[in-house]
């Protein structure tokens, strides 16, 4: 096993070379006429040249070959990988989803890439501005084949099982309960350990940043120094069968052929790179008097709009934490929201609803569709002592909230057979306890 390392600090200028190779890195300068040890160097961009400093976003590398040495790029069946949002008609209701079901391993090889399934999303690539909300399940590893998206950037959960994930950049191992970021770009493979499964939110035409903190202050939320980056590795590895490297361009995939591996960067620096973070290390905000702060205060990530204050997407968990709430129904609130609401468990039970939503599973509350606690969870919140409460005690729920009205998938509706059509059930039994005569 290669000793896994990393470098600390979100959206860093950071500087990493394999230790087999010292002094890779040119001194000095970027593109030097002969690179230390014959090197190629190659700049990922991943803004526009001229974006001011804060959001200019690039990277250098320098690798036994350039990227730019393959086969051209054929079409490669997509499978359930779609950004087709009018292949069904419109669903306003709740939905909510069981468990996906993830393929055994003997009857049925998948790997990373293969096992995408889109579920929902809204905008499209071409324009640079828009979401999807894709589920992973596979078995195997992927073997002399990685990914890139061109399209955006891809926010990865994983649920069950970890992924040890190989980027140009190093390597990253990314368990349950943490997160990883692939920027738009980036080859990575992805090695799994038996049956895995997750969630992915994919943005379009924006990157992800740190929210603002606003009245909180300096600290707390997601903090920048636990962000971890990969420290550079790379293989020097000739593949006569063929490596294939897919991309994923205006949403669908072309691979294209190589005879060599594309994790060949011997060193690199900037600020453009993958990373990960572990939820546990999230500094939590909650009320501690009265009533509840809006969910916005359990950002980890958000991907922005032009338009202040409004996500493209927002990158949300509900962790554990104390409720100390006075004379407050302490659960969720029932609402009407103007944004969509895709949510995720990755573990335990979520406080709202503990019958029916389940790890792995999922549910999603369009845009002004009327949500809230179950009829059991409010009468339950309604009696209940209030005391100092542990909430939340080895759960991790998420959710992808966006500005966009999603659209869902005909896999999401129909071909998965996964969808929950009792769900509007849970609020059924809910009574009215109006009495005129009684403040």
């Amino acid at each position: 096993w290669f000793i896994l390392q990393y470098l600390s600090g979100f959206g860093n200028e950071h500087v990493s070379e394999d230790p087999r190779c010292p002094g890779a890195l040119p001194e000095g300068q970027n593109n030097p006429q002969v690179c230390p040890y014959g090197l190629y160097a190659e700049q990922l961009s991943g803004s526009a040249f001229t974006c001011p400093r804060p959001t200019n976003k690039r990277s250098w590398l320098y690798r036994i070959l350039p990227s730019v040495c393959h086969k051209p790029f054929k079409p490669l069946e997509e499978g359930h990988l779609t950004h087709d949002w009018d292949e069904i008609e419109p669903d306003p209701n709740q939905l909510r989803w069981k468990p996906f079901e993830i393929p055994k391993a003997p009857q049925n090889k998948i790997d990373f890439v293969s096992g995408l399934y889109t579920l929902c999303g809204a905008g499209e690539p071409r324009g640079r501005n828009g979401i999807a909300v894709h589920i992973f399940v596979c078995n195997t590893s992927m073997v002399d084949r990685c990914l890139y998206n061109s399209d955006g950037d891809f926010l990865i959960v994983p649920q069950q099982g970890k992924l040890l994930i190989t980027t140009e950049f190093g390597k990253m191992l990314v368990e349950p309960n943490e997160i990883c970021v692939i920027q738009q770009g980036m080859r990575f493979s992805v090695e799994v350990f038996g049956e895995t499964r997750g969630y992915i939110l994919e943005v379009y035409g924006a990157h992800f940043e740190l929210p603002d903190l606003g009245p909180i202050g300096a600290n707390g939320l997601a903090n920048p120094r636990d962000f971890l980056v990969p420290v550079a590795w790379y293989e020097d590895r000739q593949v006569p069968g063929g490596y294939t490297v897919i991309s994923k361009y205006q949403g669908k995939l072309f691979a294209a052929q190589q005879d060599f591996s594309p994790f060949n960067v011997v060193a690199w620096h900037g600020n453009y790179t993958p990373y990960k973070y572990h939820l546990e290390k999230f500094m939590v905000i909650n009320a501690v008097a009265f009533d509840h702060a809006d969910p916005s205060i359990f950002t980890v990530l958000t991907a922005k709009t032009t338009r202040a204050g409004v996500a493209l997407a927002d990158f949300v968990i509900f962790p554990p934490r104390w409720g100390v709430a006075n004379n407050t129904f302490r659960p969720p609130y029932y609402h009407r929201n103007c944004m969509s609401e895709f949510m995720g468990l990755i573990k335990g039970h979520y406080e709202a609803k503990e019958e029916g939503f389940q790890p792995g599973g999922g549910s999603l509350h369009s845009m002004m569709t009327p949500h809230g606690p179950d009829a059991d969870c409010f009468e339950k919140a309604s009696k209940a002592k209030l005391e100092p409460e542990r909430v939340a005690d080895g759960t991790m729920a998420f959710m992808f909230e966006s500005s966009l009205s999603l659209a869902v998938t005909k896999w999401g509706l129909q071909t998965s057979n996964r969808l929950d059509k009792n769900y509007y059930k849970c609020w059924e039994p809910l009574k009215s306890h109006f009495n005129p005569k009684c403040k």
